[in-house]
């Protein structure tokens, strides 16, 4: 049986999901975002999670909770340029990363 990206096996066994977003995925969202908007690192970091620190952080190796980075993943989502495509190689979320957006309904898959 498949629900959107997700294979289950008879026992209900997730056999498959499609590949995951990183923290490099995030970086190169803030890269790709700052070269389209023109805005600096500190001020996508403060829009995105209120601090104008974390992303520099996250680039240096720093970990963040994956809520965090589910929330951040969902902002990109919500506040990309209408006039700009997503990255391709980046797996995009329907927006706000809720559950609906990183598992959607098999019509949306």
């Amino acid at each position: 049986m498949t629900i959107g990206n997700l294979t289950v096996v008879k026992a209900g066994i997730i056999t498959y999901f499609c590949a995951m977003a990183t923290e490099h995925d995030l970086i190169a969202l803030a890269d790709a975002y700052a070269a389209l908007t023109g805005a600096s690192e500190t001020t996508i970091s403060s829009r995105v999670f209120g601090d104008s620190k974390k992303l520099a952080a996250v680039r240096r190796g720093k970990d963040i909770t994956l809520r965090r980075f589910n929330a951040a993943i969902g902002w990109f989502a919500d506040n990309w340029p209408t006039d700009a495509d997503w990255p391709l190689n980046i797996r995009r979320a329907n927006g706000a990363a809720s559950p609906s957006s990183l598992f959607p309904a098999e019509s949306d898959a």
